[in-house]
């Protein structure tokens, strides 16, 4: 369960896809496509890595279960908890640029949501 009960968590919303190569429904909350594209940073970050949920949560101090429930899109990370994983893995995870998809373009309109 998400800690803001407005927020639901991001594997709600999967249409189709298996996570995080999922597509999420159209109305799906700007959180949640945050929560993928975090989700499939964190997971190429430990591929390239050989990392398992096991050995992230040695090197962040959090517990194998959050990095997982973070890994399938159960929860929605804070950011402290964001902040701490970046910091361990010493590499970017926020997915920085996503907020140009939901900018409104030139003729006012909004874009489609990815």
């Amino acid at each position: 369960m998400p800690r803001n009960p407005r927020h639901t968590a991001p594997a709600e919303h999967v249409t189709h896809g298996q996570w995080p190569d999922v597509t999420l429904a159209p109305d799906a909350p700007l959180t949640a496509h945050y929560g993928v594209a975090l989700a499939r940073r964190l997971a190429a970050v430990m591929k390239d890595r050989s990392l398992s949920d096991r050995a992230v949560a040695r090197l962040s101090g959090m517990s194998h279960n959050t990095i997982g429930r973070i890994a399938r899109g159960e929860v929605l990370p804070d950011l402290g908890t964001v902040a701490r994983l970046e910091v361990a893995l010493q590499t970017s995870l926020w997915p920085s640029t996503l907020w140009h998809t939901f900018t409104p373009n030139a003729s006012g309109g909004t874009p489609a949501q990815p």
